[in-house]
């Protein structure tokens, strides 16, 4: 009768196919799981994390001051983007010398030199703005044809208005064009009249001139002018485009009279907060139900100059609903600047969130990135993520996001930016803004709806000609691999990234340009090891990656040298281990994760010969089982013992492994120790390894010295009937174990009665089955298959040679 091999050799005879090793690496080797890495929240919220690699100076601030300067006050709508050609003509006046003794005279020459500068400045400044295509500022559009004229010559007439509400009358005396000096002093040096006066005539919304060429008024007073038609001159003042109106309708005005204007007055009066947050509630209601937000309003430049002068008010609340209704007047430039920072400064505190949840903020903020401009309005985008990503620390935010495209809108964005080359000058402060995205998109990436939307939409790729692009910018870096090692961790997500095969090469690069940036590289190596945990052809591309294994064995000495320095500093000061056991130093979770990597490398075929093969990489692993202590950090040792498990497997001729079998049998006693851990992978780590040194005949006594057997008895007990595969792995190492057994009480001792109760219950099918009755067929079939051939063996041996000495005793009595 051929005498059975021990486990895990080979035969001689017959080496095995590829697809055998495959069949058989599955049932004794073992990917390894670990924690993703901790990310602690900011304590504060600011555009760029305490961590950031910009230096202060470098980077736009988040802390700041906003006051009513700090907007465009001749702003009323966004530019058209048609730069307007500077007129081509001058009014004339011509004074007929019948009219001499007419109540309209001329402007009279002034006599103070002051006064002579004072109107020749503002007339410059009116033709420099009509060269520029701004003749009109923002708070004006010329007067309808229905409106009425002002007749110079006649008593301006106040409306009832006029006692109420002084300083509405004001600002809207303020926004119109005419306010400019020059204007004022012919129409003061005409009328003879007050300035309210001569401003204001009727209701407080009228324009008082009409700049027309055929103007009855004008040429009632003999004034004439050579100019084109009332329609080609607003035309080209104003560089209307076909979806701006100046003119307004009766039932406008009266709207704006009976509705707007009163709230306005209410803003003007009121000095109590809570009064002026409800007012501006009102006025929202009221903006919205008249169809008066965004650029159609004709009359926003007395709204806006109101609403910037509330700014200066230091009041969340109040703030928040000033920017969402600037932000709903779609305004440009700087006014858009200023309302993003206003909403950055609202969100920017925390305890303002349920404010937030509570009003339509988060809507306007949408609408800004998703019609704004990328390079005209980079800064006011700036903020403008800023807020939305201090939002997304939010949850009921966050799922608001997506409900709302946020997701979308984002991936759009990410797609400008990368369309913007290096060599572009935006492309410097645009990686601010990627800041900012990359940021929201990491806390996105916690709702598993956002996942399926970045699984479908392939924003894998586009994160990763980010990646590509801003290597030398750490902050992008760090946000896109949050990114990663939150998606990978889910199998939908880890197959989209490892379908993406320049991956590899980008994390190689990131590896080998950030290497000791520990809170890069440790996500980094989670993504790898996600990577290689399921996806056999993922493991194959990344080791065929030139200097792949090299860059990980570089890691591993540098962090492997800064683990040997951290103990010594405890060493030296008289402390055996460290602070917190529970949680590994960020040298030694680098070193875990980095471990990990290698074991689930070592489950491909020709990848695990290989890095068996390595004598670097298994020195290495012995070194990590020779200086660190389970207590001080257990998932540390489990790691290394099972990689070097995983490829002791392969009996290369090469094998490192084996050339190094001695030292690591010199360490038997602490494997032995690992069964004590009560940790069901601890356990199997060191199975794996005893495994091993149990094809050796001469090591196998050990394992009774060191009290090995009843150990792997109680892993046999603790752990066995819910996991098979460790079941297995201990039967296999008793059956080499007791290859050349004379009796079973001399081979196992005390514990032989246990192991012959356990392997009956574990090959009593129904018993045995019953543990794993939530696993499916899998579990039976693994059962069948794998645990039971080897357990019935175990089995049948310890019966044999324990009825045999009982007969031996029997006879000689």
């Amino acid at each position: 009768m051929e005498k059975p091999e021990p486990f895990y050799r080979l035969s001689v005879s017959k080496q095995k196919t590829s697809s055998e090793i495959i069949n058989e690496a599955k049932s004794v080797l073992r990917t390894l799981r670990t924690q993703r890495p901790f990310t602690p929240a900011e304590d504060q919220r600011k555009l760029f994390g305490s961590g950031s690699s910009r230096a202060p100076q470098n980077r736009p601030p988040s802390v700041f001051s906003l006051h009513a300067s700090s907007f465009d006050l001749a702003e009323s709508r966004p530019a058209s983007g048609v730069r307007l050609s500077p007129l081509d003509y001058k009014p004339i006046l011509v004074i007929s010398s019948k009219d001499e003794d007419s109540s309209v005279s001329l402007p009279k020459p002034a006599v103070d030199a002051a006064e002579v500068r004072k109107v020749s400045d503002a007339r410059a400044q009116l033709f420099r703005r009509t060269s520029q295509g701004d003749a009109f500022p923002a708070k004006m559009a010329p007067l309808d044809h229905h409106e009425e004229k002002l007749d110079c010559e006649e008593p301006a007439m106040m409306s009832s208005l006029h006692g109420t509400n002084d300083n509405c009358l004001a600002e809207q005396r303020a926004y119109t064009p005419f306010n400019d000096k020059s204007e004022q002093l012919i129409c003061n040096e005409h009328s003879g009249k007050p300035e309210r006066e001569d401003v204001l005539k009727g209701t407080a919304g009228k324009h008082l001139f009409q700049l027309k060429g055929e103007s009855n008024q004008m040429k009632k007073h003999g004034i004439v002018a050579s100019q084109p038609s009332s329609i080609g001159w607003k035309r080209r003042l104003t560089g209307l485009e076909d979806d701006m109106r100046t003119d307004e309708s009766e039932e406008e005005k009266s709207f704006w009279h009976m509705k707007v204007l009163p709230i306005l007055h209410e803003l003007e009066s009121e000095d109590n907060v809570e009064s002026l947050c409800w007012a501006c509630t009102k006025l929202y209601q009221v903006l919205n139900e008249g169809n008066m937000l965004g650029k159609r309003f004709k009359r926003r430049s007395m709204l806006l100059k109101t609403l910037y002068k509330l700014v200066e008010i230091d009041s969340d609340p109040l703030c928040l609903k000033l920017a969402k209704i600037i932000l709903s007047m779609k305004v440009d430039g700087k006014n858009l600047l200023g309302a993003c920072k206003l909403a950055f400064k609202v969100c920017r505190n925390g305890i303002n969130d349920y404010l937030i949840q509570n009003d339509t903020l988060l809507d306007c903020l949408l609408e800004v990135l998703r019609t704004e401009d990328l390079q005209k309005n980079n800064e006011a985008l700036l903020y403008c993520l800023g807020a939305i990503k201090f939002m997304s620390g939010n949850a009921v935010l966050l799922n608001e996001m997506v409900n709302k495209g946020a997701v979308e809108m984002l991936l759009q964005l990410m797609k400008q930016i990368n369309s913007i080359k290096e060599n572009d000058l935006h492309f410097s402060s645009l990686g601010h803004l990627l800041v900012q995205l990359t940021a929201t998109l990491r806390n996105l990436a916690d709702l598993p709806q956002t996942r399926c939307q970045l699984v479908c939409s392939g924003a894998v790729s586009e994160l990763c000609v980010a990646l590509e692009q801003r290597m030398n910018d750490k902050d992008v870096c760090t946000y896109i691999v949050r990114i990663f090692s939150k998606l990978s961790s889910y199998n939908d997500f880890c197959a989209a990234l490892a379908d993406c095969s320049r991956c590899y090469i980008l994390f190689l690069a990131l590896l080998n340009k950030h290497q000791k940036q520990q809170d890069l590289v440790i996500r980094i190596i989670f993504i790898l090891g996600n990577l290689t945990a399921k996806n056999n052809q993922a493991r194959e591309q990344f080791f065929k990656e030139e200097g792949s294994v090299n860059t990980l064995m570089s890691l591993f000495q540098t962090y492997h040298e800064l683990d040997l320095k951290e103990e010594k500093w405890y060493h030296e000061r008289g402390r055996e281990e460290k602070k917190n056991p529970q949680h590994p130093s960020k040298a030694e979770d680098v070193l875990i994760k980095l471990i990990r990597v290698l074991a689930n490398l070592s489950i491909h075929p020709s990848v695990g010969a290989a890095l068996a093969a390595a004598h670097h990489v298994v020195e290495l692993l012995v070194t990590v089982l020779e200086y660190k202590s389970i207590e001080v950090c257990e998932e540390l040792v489990i790691n290394a013992a099972t990689t070097i498990n995983n490829l002791s497997f392969y009996k290369v001729k090469s094998s490192a492994v084996q050339d190094k079998k001695l030292r690591i049998a010199e360490i038997h006693k602490f494997v032995i120790a690992l069964l004590d851990a009560k940790n069901q992978d601890v356990c199997f780590s060191a199975c794996g390894v005893l495994l091993n040194l149990t094809v050796d005949k001469d090591r196998r006594a050990l394992l009774m010295e060191e009290g090995g057997i009843g150990k792997l008895v109680d892993c046999l007990r603790d752990f066995g009937p819910a996991d098979l595969q460790l079941a297995c792995l201990i039967c296999k190492t008793l059956w080499n174990y007791s290859e050349n057994i004379t009796s079973a009480a001399s081979c196992f001792g005390e514990d032989t009665d246990t192991l012959l109760m356990l392997l009956t219950s574990l090959l009593d099918e129904e018993l045995a089955l019953g543990y794993g009755l939530d696993r499916g067929d899998h579990h039976k079939l693994y059962w069948e298959m794998e645990f039971k051939p080897v357990a019935e063996k175990l089995l049948e041996r310890i019966q044999t040679h324990r009825s045999s000495v009982s007969a031996a005793i029997i006879t000689a009595f």
